[in-house]
């Protein structure tokens, strides 16, 4: 029997809490918006905090004898086709960490893609997991890494045959997608679980046309961010789980180390109504965001100075797929950097890209997206390109080279996290093992993993891109004239 997914437990459980008119002597003090200031309900408004209830005594009873959340993560993965899903109100950062922390305890092989968010290199630090860097390609020409292919991952596992298993980011930040499917068999070769960190990912399994995702693509444990592409609210994330090779039992009690005891029923609610929209209105919702995104890429591609990505990189070494919502557009040509770009849009159109780099700016569409939206956006770049001369100026960007990158690791992350540091001159940490992570954000990549020998051409990079606008919240400096690396 198929499941019914006009269902939504989250907000019908918000809903008859209002209907009772349950009074709660307990959490939250603010008591469903009542003791809330005026001020601030004027900007948040009421709805907000009529919602916020707790589980327990709120949502279901004392026991959770009515499996609210329980239902709405079971129709979650039917829905995506997973065996099993959980919800996460702390993001995929907690997702991922989760993820690791269910293959992988201290001291054990973890293999994981070198082009990870700074929250992988978190959960290696706090698990003591020693990874295995699995390391993407290098796009020369746009300055870009793109997923690592199965043939990396053979040679990985071949070389490193005590690894747990596999973590892959996919699709980057910047829209490439990997070869789910070949990694996740090289994977079931070696008999090690895949992980995929698919964030960016949370609407993949609902159009056709879209790239294949993690479960249908064979991986055995896929974390989504659905606040990136979906339409529940900032920190919502869900794992899903196929097959046998993580226990699901294992996976909870990360989840439950790692997470929340005051989980907001704002993001279960909103995790809830976006499952039940897009198995109703996914496939005519995602229809239209893609031949809004042709049309988009197709009028940017035009405009004298900007570069549309395309399917140009999906080839060997390259990308094995692009997802087409992400609009990755090089500006190198009109004179200017992407953080410039970027900061202008926002200063002079009140525009926000999301994403911004050294040659890049990248602009997400999703089912959110209309005619308003898209001519804001097409209209900005034209003017943009108008006024580029205007635009330019300031210090380069020394860019690293393919050989810059591949850095050379002698701690283990959490070694070196831990282990007596001191902070020296950037012209003196030349040769040190960092202590920290350096990640230029977004979207947050480290540059620098603690337990890495920092090389010349990654000092140059972040000390010329900070002096350009690069933006480094995580290092001791964010100036970038001192570095925290371990001493001795």
């Amino acid at each position: 029997m198929s499941a019914d997914h006009s269902r939504v437990p989250v907000l019908q459980a918000i809903a008859e809490f209002h209907r009772r008119g349950d009074v709660v002597f307990g959490p939250p003090g603010h008591k469903q918006g009542r003791g809330v200031d005026p001020r601030v309900l004027e900007v948040m408004g009421r709805g907000t905090f009529a919602c916020d209830i707790l589980t327990l005594d709120g949502l279901d009873d004392r026991r959770e004898s009515q499996g609210v959340v329980s239902q709405a993560e079971e129709l979650m993965a039917d829905a995506v086709g997973a065996d099993t899903t959980f919800f996460s109100t702390c993001g995929s950062s907690l997702s991922v960490k989760a993820a690791m922390m269910s293959v992988a305890g201290p001291g054990e092989k973890l293999l994981v893609s070198r082009n990870a968010h700074k929250s992988v290199i978190a959960g290696v630090i706090l698990s003591g997991i020693d990874p295995v860097w699995v390391h993407p390609h290098f796009d020369d020409d746009l300055h870009l890494a793109h997923p690592p292919e199965p043939a990396d991952v053979r040679r990985a596992l071949e070389l490193q045959p005590e690894a747990k298993g596999m973590l892959l980011i996919t699709p980057t930040d910047w829209g490439t997608c990997a070869d789910i499917a070949g990694v996740a068999e090289v994977c079931h070769e070696f008999d090690v679980p895949l992980i995929v960190d698919e964030a960016w990912g949370a609407h993949l399994p609902f159009h056709g046309d879209l790239p294949a995702w993690g479960v249908d693509a064979g991986a055995d444990l896929v974390v989504t961010s659905v606040h990136k592409m979906g339409s529940a609210i900032e920190q919502s994330s869900v794992f899903h789980l196929k097959g046998d090779r993580v226990d699901p039992v294992v996976l909870r009690q990360r989840e439950d180390l790692l997470g929340t005891t005051s989980s907001s029923p704002l993001v279960y609610a909103s995790l809830d109504g976006w499952r039940r929209q897009m198995v109703e209105q996914g496939e005519e919702l995602l229809g239209s965001a893609l031949r809004r995104a042709h049309r988009v890429r197709a009028e940017v591609d035009g405009l004298p100075g900007l570069r549309v990505m395309g399917r140009e990189v999906v080839r060997p070494r390259g990308a094995f797929d692009l997802d087409p919502l992400a609009v990755t557009v090089d500006v190198r040509p009109l004179g200017i950097t992407g953080f410039q770009a970027g900061d202008w849009l926002r200063a002079a159109c009140h525009v926000d890209v999301g994403s911004a780099d050294t040659c890049r700016i990248g602009a997400r569409l999703t089912h959110a997206d209309d005619d308003a939206t898209e001519e804001v956006l097409l209209r900005s770049l034209r003017r943009m390109v108008a006024e580029a001369d205007g635009i330019g100026g300031g210090p380069s960007v020394r860019l690293p080279s393919r050989a810059g990158l591949a850095v050379e690791s002698v701690m283990t992350p959490r070694e070196a996290f831990f282990a007596p540091a001191e902070e020296v001159p950037r012209d003196r940490a030349v040769g040190r093992v960092s202590a920290e992570v350096v990640s230029p954000y977004p979207p947050g990549v480290p540059v620098l993993v603690p337990g890495e020998v920092i090389t010349r051409e990654a000092v140059e990079y972040l000390a010329s891109g900070v002096a350009a606008g690069m933006l480094v919240p995580d290092a001791a400096d964010p100036s970038m004239e001192v570095l925290r690396v371990v001493r001795g």
